[in-house]
């Protein structure tokens, strides 16, 4: 499982090194493979491992591509999904139309989600961390009943 958040830094030739604490996971559950493609709800990228990332496409190829909806997430996620490998120092190349849209350069954050990476631009997640904690706060989350079973 992955969880934080760790500040790195895209080099000058577009890659991202995996903090250490990762890579020893990565590399035996997936010896390395991981896929990245766009978040259709927020300007990140999502990075998963090779078997994570399997389970999606299996769950993408049940959908409809005769349904207008369901044609266009396949086309967005699977369009932009982007083979990545750790290389022997830990790092992955992200492409071009992917830090577009993530408007990435060279702080970036790197936010554990349990079973896959999310790829911020580190001002984009500070201004997330901020409208996130403010929403919450205020009242503004409209607790549903799942949230209201979760005990911290």
């Amino acid at each position: 499982m992955f969880r934080g958040a760790s500040a790195i830094t895209l080099d000058t030739k577009n890659r991202i090194t995996m903090p250490t604490r990762y890579r020893e996971e990565l590399i035996a559950d997936c010896d390395g493979q991981m896929i990245c493609t766009v978040d259709i709800q927020h300007p990140c990228l999502l990075l998963y491992p090779l078997p994570e990332w399997e389970e999606i496409e299996l769950k993408l190829c049940e959908l409809s591509s005769m349904n207008p909806q369901e044609r266009l997430l396949q086309q967005v996620l699977l369009g932009n999904a982007s083979d990545c490998s750790l290389d022997k120092n830990g790092r992955i190349l992200i492409n071009g139309p992917l830090r577009q849209h993530a408007n990435l350069d060279k702080n970036i954050m790197l936010v554990g989600q349990l079973k896959k990476f999310e790829i911020w631009s580190e001002a984009a997640w500070q201004v997330q961390m901020q409208q996130g904690i403010s929403q919450i706060q205020s009242g503004e989350i409209e607790l549903t009943e799942r949230l209201m079973d979760l005990s911290l």
